[in-house]
């Protein structure tokens, strides 16, 4: 605006008794030219000066509303009215914190850039102190003296140097309290020779992709690819913990293993177990052979045999499957015909005693291309050509899951068979070699 047309505004202004437009054509001319020089031209130009305490309460007003202020409020109602993610949340130097207020308790939880920081309280001011307390520790942890230090920087500082088996020793720790002990064996027996003696001097950040690559082509290539599945099974599981503890990538994603079909076993032909039994029947004194027997003829597993009792021609044991944690199945399998007819020949005691490498190495001299665990498969088969009922085969044998078997497990849960009907059942093996 010019000044004159500035000037013929505010006599007209002057002119008008509404407050409520005098004021708001004063806020708009105060943005168009400063006050100093508005106030020269009512005096000079208009002709027209207003008495002085009336130009004092309009300066006054006019500087109210035209100051710039460096920080401002949001009122109650402003508030309500937001987002929920944009009201709760306060921030701890560089690192914007969201909180919530859940059943009574204020609680903010940080996981960013490698930090898991939890704090609660039902105050939110003394939420918010026990929250920057325990950052300053981590950040202290981490060589950091001071909260100015951005989360990248103090990322990098963290995972600069971390000996890798440190977290081979941690996942070995969860393991312990999470899996049974034979289970928890084979885990730390991986990462003892295939963990420990390649990577023991690495540290975190040397575990590439490319290195870990390479490990495992190599064990593929000596013929042992169930070795080689382990320890990607154990290596994915370590990353899962140092991604989430330095916020980095993990090197497993994109670790391949070439396919391989691992061998199934078959069950013996009825020459092979003739050939088994002449021999066990010849050679009681061997520890193996009631304990090869027992295999044979109750489809046990080898670390089934130490749990073994027998009573009123039944042969009772705890299934080796079950989960830490979770009850212990007992099956009970009846005395078939066949094995009632080579009876004599075991003694149950010895066979629960009996060293399972004792059991592998006298199975390995009779039969070289076969494994011990072909008895089970030689049991279930012959039950079922023998025309027992497969359900019945199944709880035999301690299965959950039988491709043959077309029931439902809800349908199997709900079936609870008579001792009898499974004696009968298990009168049906009676075949002669």
């Amino acid at each position: 605006m010019e000044y004159r047309e500035i000037a013929k505004l505010l006599q007209q202004l002057n002119r008008t008794n509404d407050d409520a437009t005098m004021s708001k054509i004063m806020e708009l001319v105060a943005g168009s030219v400063a006050y100093d020089k508005l106030r020269n031209l009512v005096s000079s130009k208009s002709g027209f000066a207003p008495n002085k305490e009336l130009r004092i309460k309009r300066r006054k007003k006019v500087e109210r509303q035209a100051k710039v202020s460096t920080t401002f409020k949001i009122t109650e109602k402003e508030i309500n009215v937001m987002l929920d993610k944009y009201k709760n949340l306060f921030a701890c130097s560089d690192r914007i914190v969201h909180y919530r207020f859940h059943k009574g308790v204020y609680e903010a939880h940080y996981r960013r850039y490698g930090l898991d920081i939890y704090a609660s309280a039902k105050d939110f001011n003394e939420m918010k102190k026990r929250f920057i307390e325990k950052l300053l520790n981590i950040t202290a942890g981490a060589g950091v003296m001071c909260l100015n230090v951005s989360p990248r920087e103090l990322l990098n500082r963290k995972k600069v140097g971390i000996p890798f088996i440190n977290y081979v020793d941690e996942w070995l720790k969860i393991k312990k309290q999470t899996v049974k002990e034979s289970t928890y064996k084979e885990y730390e027996r991986v990462a003892e020779y295939n963990l420990r003696k390649k990577f023991g001097k690495y540290t975190v950040e040397q575990m590439t992709r490319s290195v870990i690559q390479d490990y495992l082509f190599g064990i593929v290539k000596e013929g042992k690819h169930r070795t080689a599945e382990k320890v990607h099974l154990a290596l994915t599981c370590i990353f899962d913990l140092i991604s989430e503890d330095l916020g980095i990538s993990s090197p497993m994603k994109k670790i391949i293993l070439p396919y391989y079909e691992s061998k199934k076993g078959n069950a013996l032909t009825k020459d092979e177990e003739k050939r088994l039994v002449e021999y066990c029947e010849q050679h009681k004194e061997n520890e193996a052979s009631s304990a090869l027997l027992v295999l044979l003829y109750f489809g046990l597993r080898r670390s089934e045999l130490k749990t073994i009792e027998v009573e009123n021609d039944e042969l009772t044991c705890i299934t080796s499957k079950t989960k830490l944690g979770r009850k212990e199945v007992k099956r009970t399998i009846p005395f078939t015909p066949v094995f009632k007819r080579v009876l004599k020949s075991v003694d149950f005691a010895k066979a629960k005693k009996t060293n399972i490498h004792t059991i592998h190495t006298t199975f390995k001299r009779i039969f070289p291309d076969h494994h011990v665990h072909e008895l089970r498969y030689t049991f279930i088969t012959r039950a079922k050509e023998a025309g027992c009922n497969q359900e019945v085969v199944m709880l035999w044998a301690g299965h959950s899951f039988d491709k043959d078997v077309k029931t439902s497990a809800v349908d199997r849960g709900y079936t609870d068979y008579s001792k009898e009907y499974l004696v009968n059942e298990a009168q049906k093996v009676n075949y002669i070699l």
